[in-house]
């Protein structure tokens, strides 16, 4: 039974007081990772208990070669930026909530097609729907990279950003620990591997406490205590992300703030200004190197005409032929290639050879 607004509020602040209460040693780590957990679900059937608001545009649909969002606070200047890079014509003004709706264009760089989308500003406690923030956030999911988009004046708001993210459990620029559990129907738990950094008790109690009593796990990689909850209940979300530090044209330090920036959140920073389009092409050029993709070209041997491919980094000629052309594959017997991946113009190569940006392909079929 869902719980009301009001009991749902009072429970939250309960266990936050449970929490600050409670010291922090060997004996009480489990039991304040359950807290946390506990607080997170309470948030959570909190936005459900609250009235829903609908907003236009808050449902997206992938598109294109890979898809980015751009997120911020009001008046970062999102959609001066999207109207840059995208050639989309959002209104914009000196005020916060100018977008009121996710708009997405169009970014067109080295021949691939890369949606992008303009998102409503955050504010703090988005996560708990505050100004449609949870839906805002939601949308980003669905997006290959984030770019979040900060105002070079006020940079106290990517740590309010990230805040906002870790609430609903999103990790951003982090590897996600391979972890390995299969569950038995006896034996107790017992542990493989180990590379958490965790106690083996703290696990097995972190486990028991999500109801799994018979299972072998392995951990290769440092995690903690709440990451490793929420990775087992599935809620854990791992995304990529670069930082547009924007309004460069207004501080004179940026590039020493820029370098701070991403010394402290080891994230890579442009600095950029939308307003003067002042180093918007780098930014394309760093968006599409850190969606992992690659254009590449087929061409049919008796012809000039070259169509563009976005593949994958480390893609293969085999990759190549199975999204041209899902039966190809069967037929292939090798191709040549001229671009950087190859010795010489129009070597041959079979489908295992690894691609590279700007390659030219001809498939060749068997006889």
């Amino acid at each position: 039974m869902v719980q009301d607004k009001e009991t749902l509020e009072k429970k939250i602040q309960e266990l936050k007081e449970e929490y600050s209460k409670t010291k922090e040693n060997k004996k009480t780590n489990y039991h304040i990772g359950l807290i946390r957990m506990k607080i997170a679900q309470a948030k959570r059937d909190l936005v459900v208990a609250s009235k829903k608001i609908h907003r236009e545009g808050f449902f997206v649909k992938k598109m294109g070669d890979a898809t980015v969002a751009l997120v911020g606070f009001p008046s970062a200047g999102k959609s001066s930026l999207i109207n840059v890079i995208a050639n989309t014509k959002n209104k914009t003004a000196a005020y916060a909530f100018t977008t009121t709706k996710i708009i997405p264009g169009t970014m067109i760089h080295k021949d691939s097609h890369i949606q992008v989308f303009d998102m409503p500003g955050l504010i703090e406690d988005a996560h708990l729907g505050k100004g449609g923030g949870r839906m805002v956030i939601s949308a980003a999911k669905v997006a290959d990279l984030i770019v979040f988009v900060i105002d070079i004046n006020q940079t106290q708001q990517f740590e309010k950003l990230m805040k906002e993210l870790n609430s609903l459990e999103i990790h951003i620029n982090k590897e996600k620990p391979y972890i390995q559990i299969n569950e038995q129907e006896m034996g107790g738990i017992r542990i493989e591997v180990n590379k958490s950094g965790l106690p083996e008790e703290d696990i097995k109690e972190i486990l028991m406490g999500l109801g799994i009593h018979n299972t072998l796990i392995s951990i290769w990689g440092r995690v903690s205590d709440d990451e490793l909850i929420s990775i087992i209940s599935g809620r854990a979300i791992y995304m990529r992300a670069i930082m547009a530090l924007n309004k460069i044209d207004t501080n004179r330090d940026y590039k020493k703030i820029a370098e701070e920036l991403s010394k402290k959140y080891s994230i890579e920073v442009i600095p950029i200004s939308a307003t003067n389009q002042t180093n918007t092409n780098l930014l394309k050029d760093k968006i599409y190197e850190n969606l992992g993709i690659i254009t590449v070209y087929l061409k049919h041997r008796m012809e000039e005409e070259r169509m563009p491919m976005v593949l994958g980094k480390g893609a293969t000629v085999g990759d190549a032929a199975k999204k041209f052309h899902t039966n190809i594959i069967d037929e292939l017997n090798c191709a040549m290639i001229t671009g950087p991946s190859s010795k010489f113009p129009n070597q041959r190569v079979g489908i295992a050879h690894v691609l590279a940006e700007g390659d030219v392909i001809t498939f060749i079929k068997n006889k």
